[in-house]
């Protein structure tokens, strides 16, 4: 063995450090991704209440008795009213209480597993109640498998974007066009394939693939940014955020409110979780509740676009001394 081949030997990490590595990457996915799940429950899910005082408040006790924490009851007047609260995503659903006929409106389009929850509830508070899901998942897809299965693609295809743009595009201003336009093209491509092939999504079309885009745009930009600025270690580290806390924080396949504390306001922080519920909000709640998440999608993409700009003006910076030495040289 050579000289060369010993020294590359030496620099190998031990077998075990490998294994030892190995392992550990393997926890941590199956920490992320199946964490969440295992410990989803209702945390503050907030639902309307409809009926005399006293009623109310002998739900709120059984249900807080039911499922301590659980849920966040905000008392209205009338059915109408709970009704409006559900269409403008303020609830996931209520509770009517009506003496003739109780009823549990529910709404599976906002979160099926709230809806399925609600519904359950309803026997126990009354086998009598009746349940009205206000704003129903399409025909086509009614568990919402569609839009839960689309939240890894949406990350992968940021993610993959920008590892593919920084191997076959040359730095510079062509790699962030390059990720607006496929942002673009892919948030048009997944919404026809969601609307119009599988039926999981609802109202506009070009709306729901305008959230698509913005959020494949935001990851797949900040990502590059990122490049730009750390290198490799940067685009890692941004990929590793995207789908190991984005992904299942999202929400997507359940709600919110059904992840434990403090990770999902993290979720919705992320652009996986934002994307989430803005297509929920513009595909079946003609916009309600879009604002927020469309405003943090819009932060990280303004965000990414800022990361280029840094990483240009430090391409920039090293490239003035570089030549001024190499004219030197030339002197």
């Amino acid at each position: 063995m050579t000289t060369q081949a010993h020294a590359a030997e030496r620099r190998r990490p031990p077998l075990i450090a490998v294994i030892v590595l190995l392992t550990a990457v393997l926890t941590v996915f199956l920490i992320a991704f199946a964490w969440p799940s295992a410990r989803s429950e209702p945390r503050n899910v907030p639902i309307a209440v409809s009926g005399p005082t006293p009623a109310v408040e002998q739900v709120r006790t059984r249900l807080d008795q039911a499922i301590p924490g659980g849920f966040d009851i905000t008392a209205v007047p009338d059915r109408q009213t709970a009704v409006q609260q559900i269409e403008n995503r303020d609830v996931y659903g209520a509770i009517v209480l009506d003496s003739a006929q109780p009823e549990v409106l529910t709404a599976s389009a906002g979160g099926p597993v709230v809806a399925q929850l609600l519904t359950q509830l309803a026997d126990q508070l009354d086998t009598r109640a009746k349940v009205t899901d206000i704003v129903p998942l399409p025909k086509d897809d009614p568990r919402g498998a569609g839009l839960a299965a689309g939240a890894l693609p949406l990350v992968l295809g940021g993610i993959i974007a920008a590892a593919a743009l920084t191997q076959l595009v040359g730095p510079g201003v062509k790699r962030v066009i390059g990720a607006l336009a496929f942002a673009v093209t892919g948030g048009l491509a997944l919404a026809a394939v969601l609307q119009f092939w599988l039926g999981s999504f609802e109202g506009s079309y070009l709306g729901n693939a305008g959230v698509i885009a913005m959020s494949i745009g935001a990851i797949s930009v900040t990502l590059l940014g990122l490049e730009w600025l750390i290198g490799t270690a940067g685009l890692a580290l941004g990929g590793a955020t995207m789908m190991l806390l984005g992904n299942p924080l999202s929400g997507m396949t359940s709600a919110p409110e059904m992840l434990p504390s403090g990770w999902s306001t993290l979720g919705q922080l992320l652009p996986p979780g934002a994307a989430g519920t803005a297509l929920r909000s513009v595909s079946f709640f003609d916009g309600a509740g879009a604002a927020r998440p469309l405003v943090v999608l819009a932060c990280w993409l303004a965000g990414g676009l800022a990361l280029c700009a840094l990483g240009s003006l430090r391409t920039r910076g090293r490239a003035v001394p570089a030549r001024h030495e190499a004219s030197a040289v030339a002197a």
